[in-house]
């Protein structure tokens, strides 16, 4: 009990992280990794944990969080008939070998650089859903066999370096090259669990808890953000999607497309100050 009181605080501040990351998720149809990886890495520091461990915990929580959230995921859209099987038979081998050695290379030498390739593809994104006026295609059809491979080990690598699902590269990759727009988020679905569900066991099995770690670290995984913020991502990303029937989403998309800019901003200032 004198422990639960002791980190009320962080109880607390990880259960609202849960809810924000599930009405964004509903409301404005982004990935939970997007956001909940740069909360927790505010959110930890804040409690006298240090930049570089902050990140590495961020990251394989976010992670461990994606798990459920896409199984749950798949589910709907494969109800749907929006999961292309034949893809992710095609590139799960290649996304789990990006995978590994991304998730690998995190547990060996995360640090802050790991906040920095996080900023750049945060702010990436941000400007992305900024200043795009259509979806630009560079091909009517995708590549052949090993540029297919080349993707999908990329998408794979640099998702489990900063703890995200595979969303955020692989439904604007896709469609690039004229996949349906709905299939591509259906099956960026499944590619989130190819991912997170191996990234985050290498993670929790293979880190090495950081000292300062906030309480409920095991290996890299906060197994207390765990409970407290997956539970809630599923129960407020229904609510968000209701508020989004009823709210100007574009003008929400650009108001979170700017908060997500000055975040990754602020996480590659940090490595300069």
């Amino acid at each position: 009990m004198d422990v639960v009181l002791g980190n009320l605080p962080t109880i607390f501040a990880l259960i609202a992280t849960g809810i924000f990351a599930g009405l964004l998720a509903g409301l404005l149809g982004v990935g939970g990794g997007i956001v909940i990886v740069p909360v927790l890495f505010f959110l930890f520091q804040s409690f006298d944990v240090s930049a570089q461990s902050a990140m590495l915990i961020a990251t394989a929580t976010s992670l461990a969080t994606i798990v459920p959230t896409s199984l749950s995921s798949i589910n709907s859209h494969y109800n749907k008939g929006n999961v292309d099987l034949s893809l992710l038979k095609s590139w799960g081998l290649y996304i789990l070998i990006g995978v590994i050695i991304g998730s690998l290379l995190v547990t060996e030498y995360g640090g802050q650089w790991l906040s920095s390739l996080f900023g750049v593809i945060a702010s990436l994104s941000a400007l992305n859903m900024l200043f795009r006026v259509r979806q630009s295609t560079v091909a009517d059809s995708l590549p052949g066999k090993f540029g297919q491979r080349v993707i999908a080990s990329l998408i794979g690598f640099f998702s489990a370096m900063v703890g995200i699902g595979g969303g955020t590269f692989s439904v604007p990759i896709l469609t690039a090259y004229r996949y349906p727009a709905h299939k591509a988020v259906g099956t960026a679905a499944g590619i989130g669990l190819i991912i997170s569900l191996p990234a985050a066991i290498t993670m929790l099995t293979f880190g090495v808890t950081p000292s300062d770690a906030p309480f409920g670290t095991y290996g890299l995984v906060n197994l207390l953000g765990f409970v407290c913020i997956v539970p809630l991502t599923v129960i407020f990303a229904p609510m968000g999607a209701k508020l989004a029937s009823i709210m100007d989403a574009n003008l929400l998309k650009r108001v979170f497309a700017v908060v997500l800019l000055i975040t990754g901003l602020r996480m590659l200032a940090q490595l300069f100050i």
